[in-house]
Order: C-alpha cells, then sequence, then structure tokens
C-alpha cells in the first residue's frame, strides 16, 4: 500500500490546510466532512494567522539580506578609511613631521608602526572611535598639525555610515530570529492539525473497500500518498484480476 507523506515544509503545509478547508467549505451539510467540525473550526482560526508569520518572516529576512549588501559596502569604505588615517599617521612620523610618541594618542604602540587588525566589525567599531578621539585630543593637546588624506572629518563620516548600518542590521538580525521563531512554533500546531485531519479522514472512508477509490476520497482532503517503486503497477493488476473475477460467470 502506498504510505502518507505529511508535509514538511511551510509551502505544503499550508496546501494541506487548505486542501482540507476547501473541501469542507464546499460540502453543504457540516455532517458530511470526513473530519469534525470543532477541528474546521481550528483550521479558520489559524490558517491565517499562520500566513502572515510566514509572510512576516520572509520579509524581514529578505530586508536584512538587502541591508546586508548596503552594510557590506559600508564596512568595506570605513575599513579603507580607517586604514588609510593609521598607515598616513605612519607615514608621517617616518618623515619626521611627528614623533612616534603621537602613536599613544590613538591607543597604537609607540614603537610599532603596523596597522592593527581591523578584520571583524567589533575591531572596527574600537579602532574608528580611537583613530576619530585620538585625532582630537592630539590637536587639542597642540601635538602637530592635522593629518589629511584622509582628513578626520571623511574618516568620521564613512565610520558613522557604517556603524549606524551596522546597528540596523543587528536589528534586523534580531527581528528576523524572533519571526523565524514565531513560525517555528506555528509548524508544530500546523503539524498537529495536519495529523489530525488526515487520521480523521482515513477512519471516516475506512469502510470504503475500494482502496483506490479511498485514497482518491482522501485526497481531496488534501492527503498525500507515496507509492513505492513497482507499487502502483501491482495495485493496478490485482484491481484487474478482481475485475476478471467478478466478471466470471458461475
Amino acid at each position: 500500500m502506498p504510505y502518507r507523506r505529511l508535509p514538511n515544509t511551510d509551502a505544503a503545509r499550508i496546501r494541506a490546510l487548505k486542501a482540507a478547508l476547501k473541501k469542507g467549505d464546499s460540502l453543504d451539510d457540516i455532517n458530511q466532512i470526513a473530519y469534525s467540525f470543532p477541528l474546521k473550526q481550528k483550521i479558520d482560526i489559524f490558517l491565517p494567522k499562520f500566513e502572515i508569520a510566514i509572510t512576516t518572516s520572509k520579509a524581514a529576512r529578505e530586508k536584512q539580506i538587502e541591508n546586508s549588501r548596503k552594510f557590506t559596502e559600508l564596512t568595506k569604505k570605513a575599513r579603507l578609511y580607517i586604514s588609510h588615517f593609521i598607515q598616513v599617521l605612519n607615514f608621517t612620523i617616518a618623515r619626521g613631521e611627528l614623533k612616534p610618541h603621537a602613536r599613544t594618542f590613538y591607543g597604537l604602540d609607540e614603537k610599532d608602526s603596523k596597522v592593527p587588525n581591523l578584520l571583524t566589525e567589533q575591531e572596527l567599531i574600537l579602532w574608528g572611535e580611537k583613530v576619530i578621539n585620538g585625532e582630537q585630543e592630539r590637536l587639542n593637546n597642540r601635538y602637530g598639525n592635522p593629518i589629511y588624506s584622509p582628513a578626520i572629518a571623511l574618516v568620521r563620516v564613512s565610520y558613522e555610515n557604517f556603524k549606524q548600518s551596522y546597528n540596523f542590521q543587528k536589528q534586523l538580525q534580531v527581528n528576523s530570529s524572533r519571526f523565524s521563531a514565531e513560525v517555528a512554533q506555528f509548524r508544530d500546531e500546523a503539524d498537529a492539525l495536519i495529523l489530525n485531519i488526515w487520521n480523521e479522514v482515513e477512519n471516516y472512508f475506512s469502510s470504503e473497500k475500494d482502496e483506490e477509490k479511498k485514497r482518491k476520497h482522501c485526497e481531496e482532503y488534501g492527503l498525500v500518498y507515496v507509492f513505492r517503486k513497482g507499487e502502483r503497477e501491482r495495485l493496478k493488476r490485482k484491481k484487474d484480476a478482481e475485475d476478471i473475477t467478478l466478471k466470471l460467470p458461475f
């Protein structure tokens, strides 16, 4: 016999619930519905909420992906400006225009001319703050002239744009995770509803002797059956044999 295949995707769950609901709504007499009326009421209430949750989760995920592209570009730009500023600072020191002690204003080692690691977002935030605050502190202490190419104003703009986009992206991730968790909770309820519907429908048609007819009746309510390899052909041969037997004279 073919076996039932319960839905394992949200789209399949929606199809199963809608099929059961559509079949129930098409019958004039509620007593003719192959599953209980209280179960139908549950579907009526649950299905719209489930669809809204899926739509909201999808929209949140798409918005996160869309912003991610912009965020990536802003991150690259901020990293470039901060890295270049520190490199120019080191060039200025190498030319003797500033003393190595100037590095300490930015939280850098006085004797180390390497650009700090800026690979992660957290490192970028850390060194962006240090560079911007350090330049302001150095100038306030009248320790040399402002650094240009890039000027700290351009570094600040690129950094603030990155940080704003970073915070927005984090919020989008939180929203996406929350809506995804809500959908996951709805899935458990959807699976329980579908299982109850399918069990009641199969039980309703259990007295039907013709397996093909019974299967077709159940499929009208959204049940999905899967045939094993060669099973459909074996069932056809069996049915043909039964039809021939019925036609034989006694």
